[in-house]
């Protein structure tokens, strides 16, 4: 199981990018950590989710 945004998930063993298309995240206007570490988006493609994981997505909103 993977810890994502405070709810367990299915998703060891998946693509960061698989993870983030099937639940709708859009590929720009997030930022993704992973283990308290920022996944950089060049890697979102070949980053793979592990049991244990703990990663945290968040959107970017704009506004003023």
């Amino acid at each position: 199981m993977v810890h994502i945004n405070g709810k367990q998930e299915q998703a060891a063993g998946m693509l960061l990018s698989e993870f983030l298309n099937q639940n709708g995240y859009p590929p720009d206007g997030i930022a993704v950590e992973c283990n308290e570490a920022i996944v950089p988006k060049a890697q979102y493609d070949s980053f793979v989710l592990k049991d244990g994981d703990t990663v945290e997505i968040v959107s970017f909103v704009g506004g003023g």
